[in-house]
């Protein structure tokens, strides 16, 4: 009995032996089949579509990789029969090989090369080209399956060591800085060909790739990653057309961090190329889950290299609104928050760069949108850093947009108490503020005296009212009591000297027969300053004389000391300026692309500051004229006449 199965199967595996070779032909198509369907198994044809008619015959697309499998054929052991079950010696035989079976399937699972590097340099082109070609010949009216096609290849050529979701320790433009120039050529020429197919490649390898980390292990998703950077580098707008399905889709992950970075990064992509769009991904996907632990990290970083990558960030103007801006002022400087202290700082550094880029091109008519979110911030019990850059954006808003004005007297009523600290933060600083604000506040206090007046008499009074009223007192006093007005005074008396002597001198027909100079004369003040006229007279010619005669000399004798000098420190000049050129370029680059801001500035705010200057003036010297220099003109005139005939 215990002979029988011994015997028979022997003779099975007699049978195997003998119809080894005979059957090769057999097998050999079999091996084909199943070698075809392992391939695109292991490569892209793990996508499971609509089994249309068109796509049976992509089972013939990857022909290549049995040459592969006809070369391993002998490494590879033909498989066991269902009803086979060998012995313990035959399994020691197996043992010996299963080191090696191990290996090979090790090899394949934890990747072929050593290094991404090692797998780039190994990558065929040709057997690329070949089989982009092979693709295009058989689907030549979907070209989606040929850039499809062209990932899964890579992909599976491109077998190396996995590496973290986010890329975090390479450079930004990691994998795709490891290709050569003919690859990337090939590439751009296919994604061009098939531009309304690379949205459809950009979510297929966003999907596969997430279906390869359900896995454990999965395969190495280098290939993908590298498509993703070929497509954003041609067309990063594909990554914000759907952003409202790619959040939906990071939602539906959010319990599973590696993939919610993986999509976080693939969108993320785009704003290397485009920093219009790298904002829109960051606020359309990395803004919502600011507040998840796992992910904050990432999304603060992506954010840092975003706005240091981009030094010109008049390209991102428009793109951030009140909504988007005062979440991040909260994760900024809110404390407990759901950023770690170290995150906060790091945000806290790039606020200065995201408020430029809130604030946009023309802050003068839009910054009033966002003074309702600043007043109703600024709270007795907000942080003091907090509290500070509140006050100041409030203040920034009524110096830049003379509409916030007119929304903050709306808003009065129902904002007393963070009314009550702007009108004390302008009462402390009104020394340091601006025109406009002086100009338009004096109207905005007595609005506001009248708001108060009618609440005081109402039994709606509050403690609040009376803190406005008594700020508004002291604003009101403050603005009036400028002190006396030296300045002013002096130029009066400067003008009216000089208009004097002018008219005194013209009335008269010369300077001797004025009256100035008859006083001059009697007080003898005139002879001292001709005394003085003389010796000035003398000494200058003095001087002159001196200068003609020794100015040549001792201009020859520095020529001559000094020429060496000169030329040696103008050489020493010339080469520290370039070499500096050299090390500061980054710098330089930065100036020409902030420049042309700095030019539009200064043609929008300097015409109004030379309008405003003149309009001064204008002001300045009508009420002079009229209401100081005419009436003493008069009386100086009436008490020079009637003294003058006293003294005669």
């Amino acid at each position: 009995m215990a002979s029988t199965p011994n015997v028979s199967s022997s003779m099975k595996w007699e049978v195997v032996k003998k119809s080894k070779k005979p059957n090769s032909s057999a097998r050999h198509q079999n091996v084909k089949k199943s070698g075809g369907r392992k391939a695109l198994a292991e490569s892209n044809m793990r996508r499971i579509f609509d089994p249309a008619p068109p796509l049976k015959p992509s089972e013939t697309i990857y022909e290549s990789f049995e040459r592969m499998g006809k070369k391993n054929k002998e490494q590879v052991p033909p498989a066991p029969a269902p009803e086979q079950h060998p012995k313990k010696p035959n399994a020691r035989k197996c043992d010996k090989n299963s080191p090696r079976n191990e290996g090979d399937k090790n090899s394949q699972k934890t990747g072929k090369f050593k290094s991404l590097e090692d797998a780039m340099k190994a990558l065929n082109l040709s057997t690329l080209q070949q089989q982009l070609e092979k693709s295009q010949s058989l689907f030549p009216e979907n070209p989606s399956v040929c850039v499809k096609d062209l990932a899964s290849y890579l992909n599976y050529k491109l077998q190396a060591p996995e590496i973290d979701p986010t890329v975090s320790k390479y450079s930004y433009d990691y994998p795709y800085c490891l290709a050569s120039k003919e690859l990337k050529s090939m590439c751009k020429t296919l994604l061009v060909k098939s531009t309304d197919s690379q949205q459809q490649l950009f979510d297929h390898c966003i999907n596969t790739m997430l279906r390869e980390l359900e896995k454990q292990p999965g395969e190495a998703l280098h290939g993908y990653r590298f498509c993703i950077q070929a497509i954003m580098l041609e067309n990063p707008k594909i990554a914000t057309q759907n952003l409202a399905s790619h959040l939906e889709l990071l939602r539906s992950h959010q319990n599973k961090p590696v993939k919610c970075l993986a999509i976080m990064w693939a969108l993320g992509q785009a704003g290397f190329t485009d920093l219009t769009e790298g904002l829109k991904v960051w606020f359309g996907i990395m803004l919502p889950v600011l507040g998840t632990k796992p992910l904050s990290l990432y999304a603060i970083g992506y954010l840092e290299r975003l706005l240091m990558m981009h030094a010109n960030l008049t390209k991102g103007f428009g793109i951030m609104g009140p909504k988007d801006f005062f979440p991040l002022l909260d994760f900024t400087f809110m404390p407990k928050n759901a950023l770690s202290p170290s995150l906060q700082e790091q945000l806290r550094l790039l606020y200065p760069r995201l408020k430029v880029l809130a604030f946009g091109a023309k802050p003068e008519s839009t910054l009033h949108t966002y003074f309702p979110s600043f007043l109703s911030r600024v709270t007795h019990n907000c942080p003091d850093d907090m509290k500070k850059e509140l006050l100041n954006s409030l203040t920034e808003c009524l110096t830049l947009d003379p509409q916030s004005f007119s929304v903050w007297r709306q808003l009065y009523t129902k904002h007393l108490s963070q009314s009550s600290l702007l009108l004390n933060h302008l009462l402390d600083s009104w020394n340091c503020q601006s025109g406009k604000i002086r100009k338009s506040l004096p109207e905005t206090v007595q609005s506001f005296k009248v708001t108060n007046d009618e609440m005081s008499t109402s039994a709606a009074c509050s403690q609040g009212v009376k803190a406005c009223n008594d700020v508004c007192n002291q604003l009101q006093v403050k603005m009036k009591g400028q002190g006396f007005p030296w300045s002013r005074l002096v130029l009066v008396a400067l003008v009216f000297a000089v208009g004097f002597v002018m008219y005194d001198i013209r009335a008269n027909g010369s300077f001797k027969a004025s009256s100035v100079a008859h006083v001059l004369h009697q007080s003898g003040m005139m002879s001292v300053s001709q005394q003085a006229w003389n010796k000035m007279s003398v000494y200058s010619y003095k001087g002159y004389s001196w200068m003609e005669t020794n100015a040549p000399y001792y201009y020859s004798e520095m020529v001559n000391t000094m020429e060496p000098v000169l030329e040696m420190a103008l050489e020493k000049t010339t080469l520290a300026v370039g070499y500096l050129g050299e090390k500061c370029s980054n710098q330089i680059a930065w100036v020409k692309d902030n420049a042309p801001r700095l030019i539009e500035w200064l043609n929008s705010s300097i015409p109004d500051g030379v309008v405003q200057l003149i309009e001064y003036l204008k002001e300045l010297l009508l009420s002079i004229h009229q209401n100081h220099l005419q009436p003493a003109m008069v009386y100086v005139k009436t008490s020079l006449e009637q003294g003058w005939q006293q003294f005669l």
